[in-house]
C-alpha cells in the first residue's frame, strides 16, 4: 500500500512540473509567403489579326449611258488586259443619234459653203464699187454665223461618237475581273456598277481590328501568313491606318503592304502578326492579384518591418500568366506571389525576395 502511495506521489510531481514549464503564452512564426521585387523592364507585345488579300487598286466599273446589256463578255476571277471589251449595250439609240449629228453637220458645212460665196462675190462687187458697204457687212456675218454653226454641229457629231463608243464596257487597266452585278437582257442604268477589276500589281492584307489595338506605335514591318499553309511567311509593311472608325463595327481598317512578287493570291485568308515598339512597364505574375474595393489589388511588404498592406492598382494589360501594372506599383517594391489569399493587413510575413519575371 505505501508502495502504491508513493508512486502516484512522484507521478503527480512529474505532471505539476510539466505543467509550470509550458504555462506561459508563445508567439505565432510569421507566415511564409512567396514574394517579386518589382522591377521595370521594356514589353515587346505584340498581336495576330486575321484578314483577307485584296489588290492595292480596285475599281468599279459602269457604263455611262444607260441601255440593255446585249453581251457580257467577262466572267468573275478571268484576267483581262486595258481597254479589253467587257460588255456591250444596245447601241441602236445611240447610232440614230450619230445620224442625226452627222446630217446636221452635212447641213450646216453647206451653209457655210454658200455663205462663203455670197460673202466672196459681195467682196468682189465693192471692189469694184458696185455694191454697198452695207451688203458686204452682211455677207460677213452671215458667213461667220455659217462658220460657227459648223463647229457647233462638229462638236455635236463628236460626242454622239463618244457615246456611241460608251455602249462598250472596256477594262482601264490588266488586272482580274472580281465581281459581276449584271447579266445579258437587264437594263443598265448609267454609272451603275457592272463589273469590279482588281488591277494588277502591288496588293494589301486588310485586316477589320478594334481601335485599342493600334493606338501604340508599331514597331517596323509585321509578317503575313497565309492560313492554308503558315509556314509561309512574308514580310509586311503597315501602309495605311484608318484614322475613322466603322460605326456599324465599331473597328479600323488596317492595310499591310505586300510584294506583287508574293505568291498570295487574291482574297487568300492571311494571319497578320506585328510588334509594338517596346515600353518599360512592371509584369507581375497572376497570382499576385487580389481585390480591395471590388477593384485590382496587390499585397505590399514593407521591407523594414514584414507587415503587409493592400493596394489598389491599375491594370494596362494582361498577359498569359501575367498581368501588366499602370500605377500603384513602383520599381523596388515587393510584391506577395503566393499566399496572399490568408494575409490580414499588418500580418508579419516571411519571404524570400525574387525580382519580378
Amino acid at each position: 500500500m505505501r508502495t502504491i502511495l508513493v508512486a502516484t506521489a512522484i507521478l503527480c510531481a512529474i505532471g505539476l512540473g510539466s505543467c509550470s514549464d509550458g504555462g506561459g503564452p508563445t508567439e505565432p512564426s510569421p507566415r511564409e509567403v512567396g514574394a517579386v521585387t518589382a522591377k521595370s523592364e521594356p514589353l515587346a507585345e505584340g498581336g495576330a489579326l486575321t484578314g483577307e488579300v485584296r489588290a492595292r487598286i480596285q475599281t468599279d466599273l459602269s457604263f455611262r449611258v444607260s441601255g440593255k446589256i446585249i453581251e457580257r463578255l467577262a466572267e468573275v476571277g478571268q484576267s483581262v488586259k486595258a481597254g479589253q471589251v467587257l460588255a456591250r449595250i444596245d447601241p441602236e439609240e445611240q447610232k440614230a443619234d450619230l445620224d442625226v449629228a452627222a446630217a446636221n453637220l452635212q447641213s450646216a458645212e453647206a451653209q457655210q459653203t454658200q455663205a462663203q460665196l455670197a460673202f466672196d462675190r459681195q467682196q468682189s462687187l465693192f471692189r469694184t464699187q458696185v455694191t454697198t458697204r452695207a451688203a458686204l457687212d452682211q455677207a460677213q456675218e452671215a458667213l461667220l454665223t455659217a462658220q460657227a454653226s459648223t463647229k457647233s454641229a462638229q462638236a455635236l457629231l463628236e460626242t454622239a461618237q463618244d457615246t456611241l463608243s460608251y455602249t462598250e464596257l472596256k477594262a482601264d487597266a490588266d488586272g482580274v475581273i472580281t465581281a459581276r452585278n449584271a447579266e445579258v437582257g437587264q437594263v443598265a442604268q448609267a454609272a451603275q456598277v457592272v463589273f469590279t477589276l482588281a488591277h494588277d500589281g502591288d496588293r494589301d492584307a486588310v485586316f477589320d481590328v478594334v481601335e485599342s489595338a493600334f493606338l501604340r506605335p508599331v514597331d517596323g514591318d509585321g509578317t503575313v501568313t497565309l492560313l492554308s499553309d503558315p509556314a509561309q511567311k512574308i514580310t509586311a509593311k503597315v501602309r495605311e491606318i484608318s484614322p475613322t472608325i466603322d460605326s456599324s463595327t465599331g473597328t479600323i481598317k488596317v492595310k499591310l503592304a505586300i510584294s506583287s512578287d508574293a505568291p498570295i493570291p487574291l482574297g487568300a485568308p492571311v494571319v497578320g502578326r506585328f510588334t509594338y515598339v517596346p515600353e518599360d512597364v512592371i509584369q507581375l505574375p497572376w497570382s499576385a492579384m487580389t481585390s480591395k474595393d471590388g477593384k485590382p489589388a496587390v499585397w505590399i511588404v514593407d521591407p523594414a518591418t514584414s507587415a503587409v498592406s493592400v493596394r489598389a492598382v491599375e491594370i494596362a494589360g494582361y498577359e498569359t500568366g501575367s498581368f501588366i501594372v499602370k500605377s500603384g506599383v513602383t520599381t523596388g517594391e515587393v510584391v506577395v506571389t503566393d499566399g496572399t489569399k490568408f494575409l490580414r493587413p499588418g500580418e508579419i510575413v516571411s519571404y524570400l525576395k525574387e525580382a519580378s519575371k
